[in-house]
């Protein structure tokens, strides 16, 4: 479905068509309306009519009417869009149209930068996260959240766990060494590092010390994970390792990805956001979105038309 607050956009790929004129008839040399765009990449999900109310997902987070400002430059315009708990959203779009923003809006890591503003409302279990006077440390360790660039800490594959446990945790050793295990457990990386845990995090491969972050980031229990391009980085066999992860860490958590990976996001996500020029031009299914989008600046995004 398309954002009801979604204004028409100043750059549309096809200037022959109104902007809003959507969803559009097919035009020669234009799919027909029941050719799937990236079918052998997506998961069978029915459409939303004809999933029964009950089984409908719970949000876990609900962003409302959400603006960011750097200095006086707007970045995200009006962006209204809810994060379903143990599902996975991904954010699509070209460089530069704020799906990264929309991220650190999440957990308010923006504020640690001078000069930058968010206004609206982002609902997490019916609180305002954006509300003055919240308490930050707990918001972050409700909301984790891994970047494009894996960030191990310079100290041990142990403490690298440890260390944000510790800040929130008074545990005997016992308990906290079971927690470190437990998190490099779930990260698939336990039985390729527990001969080694008093190693550096630094000398991990890249693609192990993206799930390192990743088990540092889930060693807290958070509700919510983000990840920013979390396998942009990585070679093939690791972004399936991650891709992988995924899959499994989502029957727990809520997670939001950003992506500019299609297949990634056809193959990992369950929902699926399309950003450009800061503005939601279309949220839906992944299914949806990746095979019969109703907005045709979707589908030329999506099929490469442009980008």
């Amino acid at each position: 479905m398309t954002s009801p607050n979604a204004r028409p956009l100043a750059a549309d790929p096809d200037p022959s068509e109104p902007a809003g004129a959507d969803p559009v008839p097919p035009r020669q040399g234009r799919r027909s309306p029941a050719e799937p765009l990236l079918s052998p990449f997506v998961q069978a999900v029915p459409p939303a009519d004809e999933v029964p109310k009950a089984a409908r997902p719970d949000v876990k987070v609900d962003i409302r009417h959400i603006n960011f400002f750097y200095g006086k430059f707007q970045a995200l315009h009006d962006i209204s869009v809810p994060l379903y708990e143990r599902h996975v959203t991904a954010f699509i779009g070209p460089s530069g149209c704020g799906k990264s923003t929309l991220l650190r809006i999440l957990n308010r890591i923006y504020e640690l930068y001078p000069g930058q503003a968010a206004t609206g409302e982002v609902m997490l279990d019916g609180e305002n996260i954006l509300s003055p006077g919240l308490d930050l440390n707990r918001l972050r360790a409700k909301i984790g959240m891994v970047f494009q660039k894996p960030t191990p800490f310079p100290m041990s594959i142990h403490d690298n766990i440890a260390f944000g446990i510790r800040l929130y945790e008074n545990l005997p050793k016992s308990e906290l060494d079971d927690r470190v295990e437990s998190a490099l457990r779930r990260a698939a990386l336990w039985d390729e590092v527990k001969d080694k845990l008093r190693a550096s995090g630094l000398s991990l491969s890249g693609g192990q010390q993206q799930r390192l972050c990743i088990a540092r980031a889930i060693a807290i229990e958070p509700e919510v994970l983000l990840l920013d391009e979390p396998a942009s980085a990585l070679d093939p066999i690791s972004t399936q390792r991650i891709e992988e992860l995924i899959a499994e860490l989502k029957a727990d958590y809520c997670i939001a990805m950003v992506t500019h990976n299609m297949q990634q996001a056809a193959r990992s996500s369950d929902y699926t956001a399309f950003l450009y020029l800061g503005e939601l031009v279309e949220f839906d299914e992944t299914e949806t979105i990746f095979t019969h989008p109703k907005v045709r600046r979707t589908e030329d995004y999506i099929t490469g038309r442009f980008g």
